[in-house]
């Protein structure tokens, strides 16, 4: 598996130098592709099950959009909360992650917004220990997430994963500690804030994959996988 995360690291670092304003989400897919499967991985979400395959090799979510957004072909615009969430499948195992992106010039509460998403995952992380429960997880990203009067999506979770992208335990985002499935050494997990400025309830659109939030506010989401050692977490997403 961590072959596979770090295939998905790098992935995500060419990606990043790529999304800038003018740049269209169907290019950004496509340069996914082409890099995850020039290191002998598979996109892991492209044809996914669902109301329909899913049509892309990453998770393209703008603004009001949660998660699961389709790769599109209109561009990106200044000002945009853009979040971008990528699988790969290396060896038979699998990887995923997450990052949002601010392009160019975003609103204060867009960037505050982005900001304590990305740290409400290092404090997930950062509880995310051998002995410990998955509700200390959702706990300490529930916590970080409300201090800043922002709301944790409470319908969609973090997830095991290994040989299959979606395997148990469930991950919510918010809990009380001490309780929730057990971490023991050896089980991985994906670890994914999903953070939304308003209100915390989301809806479905129409195409039965993209997930928005109710109120219209902007949504921010954040993910790694990580393992639970004997050392502490192991983050197999990141460079080097």
């Amino acid at each position: 598996m961590a072959a596979a995360g770090a295939v998905l690291a790098a992935c995500h670092d060419a990606l990043a130098a790529e999304v800038a304003a003018g740049v269209t989400t169907a290019r950004l897919d496509a340069v996914a592709e082409e890099f995850i499967r020039s290191r002998g991985g598979v996109p892991a979400f492209k044809g996914y099950p669902g109301p329909t395959p899913f049509p892309g090799s990453i998770c393209a979510s703008l603004n009001d959009e949660v998660v699961h957004g389709f790769p599109r072909d209109e561009p990106l615009r200044e000002g945009d909360v853009f979040s971008l969430d990528v699988g790969v499948v290396l060896d038979g195992w699998v990887a995923d992650a997450a990052r949002t992106h601010g392009i160019g010039e975003v609103t204060p509460v867009a960037r505050r917004l982005i900001d304590v998403t990305r740290t409400a995952l290092e404090r997930g992380i950062a509880a995310c220990r051998a002995g410990g429960r998955v509700g200390d997880i959702g706990h300490a990203v529930q916590a970080e997430v409300e201090a800043a009067g922002f709301s944790v999506v409470r319908s969609l979770v973090g997830h095991g994963v290994g040989r299959s992208m979606h395997e148990e335990p469930q991950v919510p985002n918010y809990g009380e500690p001490g309780t929730g499935a057990a971490l023991e050494e050896g089980v991985v997990i994906a670890i994914e804030p999903m953070v939304n400025a308003g209100g915390h309830e989301v809806t479905l659109d129409e195409d039965g994959w993209t997930v928005r939030t109710r109120d219209g506010s902007l949504s921010a989401h954040w993910e790694h996988t990580v393992a639970v050692t004997a050392g502490g977490p192991r983050i197999l997403t990141v460079t080097g």
